[in-house]
């Protein structure tokens, strides 16, 4: 049963991602957006959040194994804000809540790094792509938000 829950949470956290990514599709809207010249072309964005999303979910596999409840919380947390912030940014394209949500995912994601460096080391180096893409995203989307209001 363990085993078998492994595809499971991949399954959550790819599927999930890519899901809504679809739905959420960057348009003309984002596309006529002023860019920094640091912005990473398009393509960039599905094989990071693809090899992202298979960490994370194996990360919340490990997690769940261990039955660590704070640990298991601040990973459903990242998930969650993760899963919020294409809606925000693109759907309802709200850049500067949109920062606030990613903000707040950072904490969540680093919270969840020093939290589990005791308990479940792997996972927590896991974890630091994961935060320093997010840190990224931040940076990026901060500076859309201040470029375009």
């Amino acid at each position: 049963m363990r085993k078998a829950a492994l595809p499971l949470f991949i399954l959550l956290s790819l599927g999930g991602g890519i899901l809504i990514g679809t739905l959420t599709a960057p348009g003309d809207w984002y596309a006529a957006l002023q860019k920094p010249a640091f912005n990473p072309p398009n393509w960039v964005f599905g094989p990071v959040w693809t090899i992202l999303y298979i960490a994370i979910g194996f990360v919340g596999w490990r997690v769940w194994r261990l039955g660590e409840s704070r640990l298991s919380a601040l990973w459903w947390t990242q998930l969650l804000l993760n899963f919020l912030w294409s809606p925000v940014f693109f759907t309802a394209q709200a850049l500067l809540v949109a920062l606030s949500v990613v903000l707040a995912l950072d904490a969540a994601i680093l919270l969840f790094i020093a939290k589990a460096w005791r308990a479940d080391r792997l996972s927590a180096i896991l974890f630091i792509p994961y935060a320093a893409w997010t840190l990224f995203a931040t940076l990026l989307n901060g500076t859309l938000w201040w470029m375009n209001s």
